[in-house]
């Protein structure tokens, strides 16, 4: 398919043929004052919608980082995103610093967000340390994501690839930009986005030099997945003994009744629609092992073999992806001979922002990312 690059220049559109996003359908590129999200929401080149309620109103963000940024999509028959006004799926991101350290950090997002939803959390930090920075909306968003695909399993194996196709392809774009390849490249996530990680450095490792996992989801075909521990809890809730017995941490009680009305059935409901939508029943009463929907979750299971050095965090309050059901799971899967670091954060919670209702009782995960990913710099040499 034809690529054309276009330059944003006083609002309007030009030829821009220095840059290129290989495989790319559309692309505008921008020369920014400021490709943070101080200056980025200021010039339309971020949206706060898709970040909001990730972090703490206390977190502190680096300012003032000049440089470039690329918006576009990859070909798709999807259309649930409307930025910018393509209502087209697979649109990423690309932002090159015009200070470069000779790095790449590849992001996929949390939850079912757009392209942007890490710029707050992640983007900001990392330029800032001199690193391009990349992102994708996975090939699908929003709450009806499950209809993307034909058959089951497929929008959510999407995801992998549209993270796999933007690595490759900002690789190439820094490799023009900076006359170089990238020295190291990164992955990184929270959530979903976590799972992304490491799947690709269990399945596509030689593009990355490592990655920090930030509270990721654990999918597998037999054994603990959120379809296996959310249909226990919203059947127990609110007996604290079953919510408990269903891998709810002790001491994560004052946050229960949030998760289950926001939280729980919507999830559980989402990707049942996606994993095994022929079940027609409650969500409390879905039975994953009598339902087994392998085939489906085979396609998008991890499996612990990661190729390149791993940092998962996690917090003990996680009270969507129960730390027992989800990292410490997955931290024995990839067992003691592989290149792994977990860190289990005290006090940690899913959502930053609860930390602002509750900073007596949680502690954000955000400064605990970037302690990972400095510990992961140091050890990953270039």
């Amino acid at each position: 398919m034809m690529f054309v690059a276009l330059s944003l220049v006083a609002g309007l559109l030009t030829p821009a043929p220095q840059l290129t996003v290989p495989g790319a359908e559309q692309a505008v590129v921008a020369t920014l004052d400021d490709l943070t999200t101080a200056g980025t929401v200021k010039t339309g080149h971020t949206d706060p919608a898709d970040w909001a309620g990730l972090h703490s109103a206390a977190t502190v963000n680096p300012t003032g980082v000049p440089g470039t940024q690329i918006d576009g999509y990859f070909p798709d028959t999807s259309t649930t995103n409307a930025t910018h006004g393509w209502k087209h799926d697979s649109q990423f991101v690309i932002r090159l610093p015009h200070k470069w350290n000779g790095g790449l950090v590849v992001s996929g997002t949390p939850g079912n967000r757009e392209q942007y939803a890490n710029d707050y959390t992640i983007s900001d930090w990392v330029l800032a340390k001199g690193y391009a920075f990349a992102a994708t909306d996975k090939g699908n968003v929003g709450v009806n994501f499950y209809e993307d695909g034909r058959r089951p399993g497929d929008a959510i194996a999407e995801w992998n690839d549209r993270v796999t196709q933007l690595a490759v392809a900002a690789k190439a774009v820094v490799r023009q930009h900076y006359g170089k390849r990238p020295a190291r490249t990164f992955a990184a996530g929270i959530s979903n986005g976590g799972y992304l990680v490491r799947w690709q450095l269990e399945n596509r490792g030689w593009l990355y030099d490592g990655g920090v996992d930030w509270e990721g989801t654990l999918w597998r075909v037999k054994g603990d997945n959120l379809l296996t521990f959310l249909p226990p809890a919203l059947k127990a809730y609110p007996d604290e003994a079953g919510v408990r017995a269903a891998g709810f941490a002790a001491g994560s009680e004052f946050l229960w009744p949030f998760h289950r009305q926001y939280y729980w059935e919507l999830t559980q409901q989402l990707y049942q629609k996606e994993l095994d939508p022929s079940y027609q029943g409650a969500a409390a009463d879905y039975d994953y092992d009598e339902r087994r929907p392998y085939q489906a979750v085979s396609k998008i299971a991890l499996t612990g073999r990661i190729t390149k050095p791993l940092i998962t965090i996690h917090g003990t309050l996680d009270t969507l992806l129960p730390i027992s059901r989800d990292s410490d799971v997955y931290a024995k899967m990839v067992g003691p001979n592989r290149p792994f670091r977990y860190h289990r954060v005290e006090g940690g919670n899913h959502l930053d922002s609860l930390v602002d209702v509750y900073p007596d009782r949680l502690k954000p995960m955000l400064p605990a990312f970037r302690s990972a990913f400095e510990e992961l710099e140091g050890w990953v040499s270039p």
